[in-house]
């Protein structure tokens, strides 16, 4: 099975990307993807800075994909979505139906896993217009991914580990806990390199906010499923870079010892449950 490695879902300082990606060029990891998917105003490496780090990781054998917005809000979005998908060398992940437009046609783009596709004839359709991966959806159980493909094969992948992408919104979370506007945030995402984390009353841990996305609190992690997720016809399992202990998951899931690893992890949606929950 191949590894891959998302793009960077939290505001990292710029010297802190670039020394992740370093790290990155020699871990055990098939495919990189890369770029802002969060939130525009997230400016400490712009879309040529994204560029040099493709650059580079493609010179060392990694296959690179760079990934579009998810939310677009106005044409400063789509404008930096329209660089990303007429960038001329990497591959594209399209992450929402604008995306896909633009890309309608061209071959080799991977259908990500916000476009949320739960049957055969939707990805049939984007197959058609080009797609030859498929990025699951992040709740997808193992009947869904085996269905969808029984119907319509094509290569598959799955988010495996990592806090999940539950919601996107148009309000920031961050900036309204620090009393601020979205347009006003000051960036105070900098100083929450895994996202802020929220309890219940009760103080059990419920979710994360991460600007405009809200995200699980326990790790999703599938590491111990990796032989039903190649029995369901997945062949790239996806970990969600966070700002500690990527490289020990990456190294884990490629020498097989993935049980070593100690962590506060759910894998409810894979066994069609609640996704906090985790399977006996």
């Amino acid at each position: 099975m191949k590894v891959a490695l998302g793009p960077i879902q939290y505001y990292w300082p710029r010297n802190a990307v670039y020394e992740f990606y370093a790290s990155i060029a020699d871990a055990p990891v098939d495919i990189v993807y890369l770029g802002e998917t969060v939130c525009t105003r997230r400016h400490e490496l712009n879309h040529g800075d994204w560029l040099d780090v493709a650059n580079a990781l493609a010179a060392g054998g990694k296959e690179v994909v760079l990934s579009t917005q998810v939310l677009t809000e106005g044409e400063g979005d789509l404008k930096l979505v329209r660089r990303v998908v007429q960038n001329g060398r990497h591959r594209v992940e399209a992450n929402d139906m604008g995306a896909v437009r633009m890309l309608a046609g061209a071959d080799g783009w991977v259908a990500g896993p916000h476009l949320n596709i739960y049957n055969p004839q939707s990805l049939a359709l984007l197959a058609r217009l080009g797609a030859v991966r498929w990025v699951a959806p992040i709740e997808a159980t193992r009947e869904l991914v085996t269905g969808v493909l029984s119907e319509c094969p094509i290569e598959t992948e799955l988010f495996a580990h990592g806090r999940l992408p539950l919601a996107y919104s148009a309000r920031c979370f961050t900036a309204r806990r620090y009393n601020l506007q979205k347009e006003s945030c000051e960036y105070r995402c900098l100083e929450h390199p895994d996202g802020m984390a929220l309890k219940t009353r009760e103080g059990e841990p419920f979710l994360v906010l991460n600007g405009i996305q809200t995200q699980s609190a326990r790790v999703y992690s599938l590491l111990r499923e990796l032989d039903s997720l190649r029995e369901a016809g997945v062949g790239i399992a996806r970990v969600s870079p966070q700002s500690s202990g990527t490289v020990d998951v990456l190294k884990a899931i490629r020498d097989q010892t993935t049980t070593s690893l100690k962590i506060d992890s759910c894998d409810g949606f894979w066994h069609g449950k609640a996704g906090l929950e985790r399977a006996a």
